[in-house]
């Protein structure tokens, strides 16, 4: 599925879900909120896929969302925002999301980023938690996830200030993995994703379930979840695939069974 402002494409085992309103410095509204879960249920529901990466169009990955554009839903009358729709939707998928950042990175647009798995920037791309300047604080889980990918002090910085990062400044706290050349960019998402598609399906999901459950809970708890889907993983048809290519000194052949 693709429609104007979110484009979906699938090549091999990979997706690509793409924010397409260059205009508007793909800015987040309900409308492209919608696409998005709409193409993260697309991923779901085909399960030959096994990596996904987020990009966008334009000079700006996402400069935030449209603040007056709320939904009133559910018989709570709970108010969701377009970073709200869209970071939840990204944040269910079981296989791991790579993000590749083109450019400005702020408000919704970082929550976004954070609730992927793996942030690949550009040497034009900037971050930025602006919200305490418009009067309220980020909503979209960044609150949470920032400070567990960059810890207590930098996320601090970061919301209370508002000051925008640099590529190189946000390679420094951990915030990226990796900075490139523009033109490089989408080439080494590409890569990257081909790379995770080749892993075994099935212990792929149980290692980003595990990795990111695991820092909720207590250390205890953590290595009991590690043991128990260590132990699943035993049971599947790709373990002993894996075993046999070992053995045979070639590369495995994964069926996600």
């Amino acid at each position: 599925m693709s429609t104007d402002t979110v484009l979906f494409k699938k090549d091999r085992k990979t997706a690509y879900i793409t924010l397409n309103r260059p205009s508007d410095g793909n800015r987040l509204d309900l409308a492209i909120a919608y696409q998005i879960e709409s193409a993260c249920q697309a991923v779901i529901d085909d399960e030959s896929i096994q990596a996904v990466v987020l990009n966008a169009t334009g000079e700006a990955f996402c400069i935030g969302e449209e603040l007056e554009d709320l939904q009133l839903e559910g018989p709570g009358s709970v108010l969701q925002s377009p970073g709200q729709i869209a970071v939840s939707a990204i944040s269910r998928l079981a296989v791991p999301v790579v993000a590749a950042i083109n450019g400005p990175c702020h408000g919704a647009g970082l929550e976004l980023a954070l609730a992927c798995d793996i942030r690949l920037a550009s040497e034009t791309a900037t971050f930025q938690a602006p919200e305490l300047s418009y009067g309220y604080i980020p909503h979209s889980g960044g609150t949470q996830r920032l400070p567990r990918i960059v810890g207590k002090a930098a996320a601090l910085e970061m919301v209370l200030i508002g000051d925008i990062l640099s590529a190189r400044d946000a390679f420094r706290i951990g915030l990226v993995s990796k900075v490139l050349p523009s033109d490089q960019l989408g080439h080494e998402a590409e890569a990257l994703a081909t790379k995770l598609s080749e892993k075994a399906p099935i212990a792929l999901s149980y290692a980003k379930e595990v990795v990111t459950k695991g820092m909720d809970v207590t250390l205890e708890q953590g290595m009991r979840l590690e043991g128990d889907l260590y132990f699943l993983l035993q049971t599947t048809q790709d373990r002993m695939e894996g075993i046999r290519a070992f053995l045979e000194r070639r590369s495995p052949e994964f069926e996600g069974r």
